[in-house]
């Protein structure tokens, strides 16, 4: 009796047991068992819609069938997909990491498109048995068609949401840009203008003054914009630091400078402390550092009242890997805040006072835009304040060591720099004529493309080469960027270039650099900014104002000398001779082609030809000899000697083949100079033409 109570008992649980296989297995349309040793099936579970699934309890060749359903029901999308699935070494290399697996695929049946999944696991896991291969897995087959197409909705929709917002933010992009320019070109012509106004020694003290203060005001209406821009670089991430070496000392005695002015204007005291042993030199974005500083020093000197004090404490805190951590601590006693704004302090377009009776104004953008600032230096920055106490403000970052600690000042003295400005707007390039003038640069203006490239021919032929090109990017016919390359094709490095625009110049900064623009500035132009740019690229490149180009040595040299003045013949003559050369000469400059077209090939490294002579004057006898049929006239360096340096006159000579332009008097160097670079150059193309050859006669 005992015995038939257990019997029933086991009948019951495996009834239950069967009960709630079948529930679990109610959410699959199909379950299978498979042997994957003997790569056979049996249905556990049929669909009662599939007419081609194989009966309950009959056994089949897994693989061959499996197979088969892929071929006629699994999507050519996903079929290989889960043929790969089905494979059973990879069945079990799978299970041997996870406890189930399952593959997800569209299927068509009976005229019905759906999404299935196929998921299978393990009878025994792989981790309980002796040899951790599974054998033999339980397969089931469901229809999740209405998850995948919710799913595939809610995804569509991030889709769409994501590209509306990235068109939203382009959008934007393209408005700040637009009004960027619409808001910079007026000003461009107010603050030109106002200068060109203030230039009249005769207006009176009333005018002067109202003169002063358009301009002023014209200033702070481009420190909003430039705020605006910069939180737009920022929220697009479109701001990068640069990673060059700078002066700290420099970027430390700048700002001084300017906040001392400010706070002697205002009646303030202000001190600038410095501990640890910081270096002279440090590699980072020392104009974005300033930038940091110069923000929370502007605000502490806005928000305090004289008598009251300012301080700059620069501390060095740790030395690390070739890498300086530098802390800064801006300190004011000025109004203060209060506790419970402070969160709030570094958020965008918020200020304490934000009625309509607040008298300091602001676009509550400057302390969110140092913060994001900071942050991309790997920086942290933080605030504490009391009212009517005073705030201080903390800024910690970490700069890499310069090689050179022991700070070489890079200084460039104004009268070296050889300017040429390129607007066609002409109060635009005559406004920044005037500010360079102020700042003792002299420049040069025109007013397109075209004008300066041949202005820049000139003064490459009269070997006074300019040492900085500021080129407006929107002009007409020729752009800044059209006018770069050309510049960058002809003299490759001779000079620095600088785009100068009202625009947003993010959408071009890479292509800009990739063809040798050096930089960018904001118009309208303002000298400071000029000078700080330009020594930021001479740094960084380590230019020298005047290049220096390679030389040939002029010893043993032979120069053919076409003068008619027998004086000035004899001068040229012992000047060369002094450099070893060896020196032909001729009366005129016919007989000195008849010279130079009866003398063996490459006879002559070079030919000074005066410009002035009967018979045939300079120009005719440079172009006579550069038609003779002759490999050597064609690459013989040919320097014009005239008392006449009108830009005319070196056009003339450019147009006929000569090379280079030389006034009379004639200094002694400058001819050196110009002779031994003109024959390297000469003497490195014909060694390109002929390497052959040059090889046999170096052998």
């Amino acid at each position: 009796m005992r015995l038939q109570n257990e019997l029933l008992e086991q009948e019951k649980l495996r009834t239950r047991q069967d009960h709630m296989i079948t529930a679990l297995a109610s959410d699959y349309r199909s379950v299978y068992h498979v042997d994957l040793d003997s790569n056979t099936a049996v249905c556990y579970r049929a669909d009662p819609d599939d007419r081609e699934q194989t009966d309950e309890g009959i056994h089949f060749p897994f693989s061959e069938r499996f197979k088969w359903y892929a071929e006629n029901s699994v999507d050519e999308n996903y079929r290989e997909g889960f043929l790969k699935f089905i494979e059973p070494d990879r069945i079990r290399a799978a299970l041997s990491e996870e406890v189930i697996i399952a593959y997800r695929y569209l299927v068509h049946r009976n005229g019905v498109d759906y999404y299935e999944m196929i998921r299978m696991a393990g009878v025994r896991n792989a981790a309980d048995r002796d040899d951790h291969i599974v054998h033999a897995i339980g397969l089931g087959l469901t229809n999740v068609d209405a998850e995948v197409r919710e799913s595939m909705a809610q995804k569509q929709a991030l889709i769409e949401a994501l590209t509306a917002a990235e068109e939203a933010n382009k959008a934007k992009t393209a408005f700040l840009s637009n009004m960027s320019h619409e808001i910079r070109t007026p000003m461009n012509a107010i603050i030109g203008l106002d200068s060109l106004a203030l230039r009249n020694e005769s207006l009176d003290a009333e005018t002067r003054g109202y003169l002063e203060k358009i301009g002023g005001s014209a200033r702070h209406l481009l420190g909003l914009i430039n705020d605006i821009l910069d939180m737009s670089r920022i929220e697009s991430g479109k701001m990068v630091l640069r990673k060059e070496e700078f002066s700290f000392r420099s970027v430390l005695e700048q700002i001084n400078t300017m906040v001392m002015t400010q706070c002697s204007d205002k009646g303030l005291k202000y001190e600038c402390k410095v501990i640890g042993g910081v270096s002279d030199n440090y590699i980072g974005d020392d104009m974005k550092l300033k930038q940091v500083l110069i923000n929370i020093l502007s605000n502490a000197i806005k928000f305090t009242e004289p008598p009251g004090e300012i301080t700059l404490l620069v501390e060095r805190t740790a030395v690390f890997e070739g890498q300086t951590t530098i802390r800064f601590v801006i300190k004011d006693t000025g109004i203060g805040m209060d506790k419970d704004f402070l969160p709030n302090v570094f958020d965008t377009f918020t200020q304490e006072d934000s009625g309509r009776n607040n008298k300091y104004g602001s676009t509550g953008l400057g302390m969110a835009i140092t913060r994001n600032i900071v942050e991309l230096m790997n920086g942290t920055i933080s605030v504490d304040s009391e009212k009517g106490v005073g705030t201080a403000f903390t800024v910690v970052i970490t700069l890499k060591n310069s090689e050179h600690m022991g700070a070489e000042d890079f200084f460039i003295d104004t009268k070296d720099i050889r300017v040429l400005v390129v607007d066609d707007e002409k109060v635009a390039a005559e406004h920044a004529r005037i500010v360079l003038d102020e700042a003792g640069i002299m420049a040069d203006t025109c007013l397109s493309g075209k004008e300066a490239l041949h202005m820049l021919e000139i003064k490459h032929i009269k070997q006074q080469p300019y040492n900085l090109v500021l080129i407006d990017w929107k002009m007409p016919e020729m752009d800044g960027i059209e006018v770069a390359k050309e510049i960058r094709k002809l003299y490759s490095r001779e000079t620095t270039i600088i785009i100068l625009t009202s625009f947003n110049w993010d959408e071009i900064i890479d292509d800009a650099l990739h063809i040798g623009v050096d930089s960018f500035l904001a118009k309208p132009l303002f000298a400071s900014n000029v000078i700080a740019e330009f020594e930021r690229i001479a740094r960084k490149n380590n230019l020298k104002l005047i290049h220096e180009k390679q030389r040939a040595e002029l010893s043993g040299r032979r120069i053919l000398i076409a003068e008619d003045v027998l004086i000035n013949a004899e001068i040229m003559k012992k000047l060369l001779e002094i450099k070893e050369a060896k020196i032909c000469h001729a009366e005129n400059s016919r007989i000195a082609v008849d010279m130079f077209s009866q003398s063996e090939q490459g006879y002559y490294d070079a030919v000074l030809m005066d410009i002035r002579m009967p018979e045939m004057d300079g120009l005719e006898a440079a172009k006579t000899i550069r038609a003779l049929d002759r490999e050597d006239a064609k690459t013989v360096p040919i320097i014009a000697m005239t008392a006449n340096a009108f830009d005319e006159d070196v056009q003339r000579s450019l147009q006929v083949g000569m090379n280079a332009h030389l006034s009379k008097p004639v200094e002694p160097e400058r001819l050196y100079q110009t002779l031994g670079e003109l024959i390297w150059e000469a003497d490195n193309k014909r060694r390109q033409r002929t390497p052959a050859s040059d090889a046999r006669q170096n052998s």
